[in-house]
């Protein structure tokens, strides 16, 4: 049996799996919401778009270009163009995902929350050639999902692609975010997905040592790696 405190332990989790009952899959997302809320996910992104400069582009020019990678339910997204238009900073923010029933649901989240600088499309992050007209690219809660190999090629493809920036936000494995995690999945949200998929994903996060090299064999030579509240990491990289 792995030792997930010293190894990841990547097992299937049922987000992953095809077929999911859309309204299991519906009420996961929210549950995800909730959690990315209370972990202050899209404050988090937002302070690595300042640190890295590349808000500065968005007063009194072009806008500011943002892609949310594997955006799941948007609310990351929804979260960044809230506080643009809050602090008066003109931002684009998109998110894609391979589900479509993930897109439908960030596009129905953002109508009802009357935001008009958010849209949403499908797209692999793994696979399909990524967009080139984005400032940042950023994902949450999508590397833990992810090999080794396959991480270290979507960092070299967002490091590629991107304008100026890329940023990481997931979780740290330890014992004390497995705590949080299962903690959270039984007070934030009666979803059996996250119930289920919380403790898997922690136990299938990275370690910062784990990030950093992972981050340096991708070409991110200089990222950042910062914790923030409650057991999750921000990875900021700048291009040169």
């Amino acid at each position: 049996m792995v030792n997930w405190l010293v190894l990841r332990d990547r097992q299937p989790e049922v987000m992953d799996q095809p077929g999911l009952d859309q309204r299991l899959h519906h009420q996961a997302l929210e549950g995800l919401r909730r959690g990315n809320f209370v972990s202050k996910t899209a404050r988090a992104i937002w302070n690595g778009l300042e640190e890295s400069g590349v808000l500065s582009g968005g007063i009194g020019s072009r806008p500011v270009r943002v892609l949310d990678l594997a955006c799941g339910g948007g609310d990351v997204s929804l979260g960044l163009a809230q506080i643009a238009r809050h602090r008066n900073i003109s931002l684009v923010a998109h998110g894609c995902d391979l589900s479509p029933l993930a897109i439908e649901h960030a596009q129905a989240a953002g109508n009802r929350a009357g935001i008009t600088n958010v849209d949403y499309f499908q797209l692999d992050a793994l696979t399909d050639p990524l967009p080139t007209d984005y400032d940042a690219m950023y994902c949450t809660l999508f590397l833990h999902h992810l090999s080794e190999s396959d991480g270290m090629e979507l960092l070299r493809r967002m490091a590629a692609a991107t304008r100026r920036a890329v940023l990481i936000d997931d979780l740290v494995r330890s014992r004390f975010g497995m705590l949080l995690v299962w903690l959270g999945s039984y007070l934030l949200t009666t979803s059996p997905v996250v119930r289920t998929d919380g403790p898997l994903s922690v136990r299938a996060a990275l370690s910062i040592n784990e990030l950093q090299l992972l981050a340096e064999r991708a070409g991110l030579q200089g990222a950042t790696i910062r914790r923030h509240w409650p057991q999750r990491f921000l990875l900021t990289w700048r291009k040169s």
